[in-house]
């Protein structure tokens, strides 16, 4: 038996409203199928993807966030690479177990580093000796690296998440997935397109600048869409999460620190968050908060420090939890849940003169909490943009470079995700372009068996997540 192809297309922040101005994925739900897409908490890229691809919940695979506080090495780290962080029986194991030399590409799914997949494509900067950090990409087998580097340009790093994040990182994946479709042709093909999550996250979905973000997104995957076609391709586009309208940015670390249980160490004049000495502190990831608590005897002095924080729905123990499958170790002992309209940022110091040096860089793996502010160039600094020339034109030739753009107010982002959503028209979608696929709902838990359904590698009646509690 041929397993019957697929591309999975994870289209970041679609949702029933943005899918309004994107015509081309309209008309392959209306040719195909469609439905509301049930996450899970937190709502966001590394927790959703891991669900979609094992079939369990965070409490199982162990992804709780896009980071969290490694308790073994005393640091908080986010966005990981290696696959091994992720527990469980994957896609491709599955459906390698149905049918022997079933074949994997991955362009740009998280985790994608020491996946047991056949192709890979995932972002990964060339980190210099002296310091320089310059765009480049991991590939798997390492000769693909300079066949896409030569078709299509060095990996754009920099349109991909920063200031000018934009439409070009998107295309140059789409660019890439093609290729591979055309030159490898594996047998399931997974391709990350995170165009919608910039301006959303700018602006907020229902500015005009989102809904051409979404027109724009759609007609750069189109050619991909045609590519599938023609080769018979079975086509899933899904999203992790809704992004949805918020004006209250939330110190949740500042709260902590007055109410003197968050520590911080000075060097240089600049304060460092000590997690290790911390009685407590949060891991900030976009609308939910792992709150960790170093002994049992804080707990209800840390729940005091929150409690009437404005900004903070809900703060979940053991017991909420459990309820959301979030009750994992690497979890914090109390999860803070965000309000509809806010989020939690990372910051910890209570004055900006005192703040790190990378708080105003895009150093996504030296802050210890999530800073969609990355986003933005500094509108409060008059040489914003000229800083920013001289230091790429260093880059440029080859000598250290500090890129210190990003602003230390957090007020101007409108979008944010993290929570469950409020309906359906905020939350996320799935589509295929099979028709009647999927019914009224599909919880991201049944992904898997989804997939290896259309894939022709299981039966409908066999559900890998039928027992698996699903958060609602």
């Amino acid at each position: 038996m041929t397993p019957t192809p697929l591309l999975v297309l994870d289209v970041v922040g679609l949702t029933p409203q943005l899918l309004r101005h994107m015509p081309r994925l309209t008309a392959l739900a209306a040719t195909g199928s469609r439905a509301p897409l049930t996450t899970v908490l937190p709502a966001v890229t590394c927790s959703a993807q891991s669900t979609f691809l094992t079939g369990t919940l965070p409490a199982e695979h162990g992804i709780v966030g896009n980071g969290w506080y490694f308790r073994e090495l005393g640091d908080v780290l986010l966005w990981r690479q290696h696959n091994g962080l992720v527990a469980g029986d994957k896609l491709w194991d599955a459906a390698r177990r149905a049918h022997p030399g079933y074949t994997v590409a991955n362009v740009c799914w998280w985790y994608a580093m020491g996946a047991d997949t056949d192709y890979t494509v995932t972002p990964r900067p060339v980190y210099y000796a002296d310091g320089r950090k310059e765009p480049d990409c991991y590939t798997r087998p390492p000769e693909l690296h300079d066949e896409l580097t030569e078709l299509f340009g060095t990996f754009p790093l920099f349109h991909f998440w920063g200031p000018g994040a934009d439409l070009v990182s998107s295309q140059w994946i789409v660019d890439a997935t093609r290729h591979l479709l055309r030159t490898r042709r594996p047998d399931l093909a997974l391709c990350y397109l995170p165009h919608l999550d910039y301006d959303l996250q700018r602006f907020g979905p229902d500015d005009p600048r989102s809904h051409r973000a979404a027109a724009d997104l759609d007609t750069a995957l189109a050619p991909l869409l045609d590519d599938a076609a023609e080769q018979g391709r079975t086509v899933v586009a899904l999203s992790e999460y809704g992004i949805t309208q918020v004006s209250r940015p939330v110190d949740i670390n500042r709260a902590l620190r007055r109410a003197g249980l968050l520590e911080v160490h000075t060097q240089d004049g600049m304060e460092y968050l000590d997690p290790m000495a911390s009685r407590a502190f949060a891991v900030a990831d976009h609308q939910l908060a792992h709150v960790y608590v170093r002994r049992p005897e804080d707990l209800d002095a840390t729940r005091e420090a929150l409690a009437d924080l404005p900004g903070i729905d809900e703060i979940l123990d053991d017991e909420g939890k459990k309820a959301q499958g979030l009750d994992h170790p690497r979890s914090g002992e109390l999860v803070a849940v965000a309000e509809p309209d806010a989020w939690f940022t990372y910051y910890y110091w209570l004055d900006d003169d005192r703040a790190p040096d990378f708080a105003q860089l895009v150093e996504i793996h030296r802050k210890p909490g999530y800073d969609p502010v990355e986003l933005f160039m500094d509108p409060l600094d008059p040489y914003v943009r000229l800083k920013a020339a001289k230091a790429i034109a260093r880059k440029k030739l080859g000598m250290r470079y500090r890129l210190a753009v990003v602003p230390l107010d957090p007020s101007p982002i409108r979008g944010s995700h993290g929570r469950l959503p409020r309906s359906d028209e905020e939350g996320p979608l799935i589509i295929c372009s099979t028709p009647r696929a999927v019914g009224d709902r599909v919880a991201a838990t049944d992904v898997k068996s989804l997939l290896l359904q259309l894939a022709g590698l299981q039966g409908p009646t066999e559900d890998s997540g039928e027992d698996t509690p699903e958060a609602t």
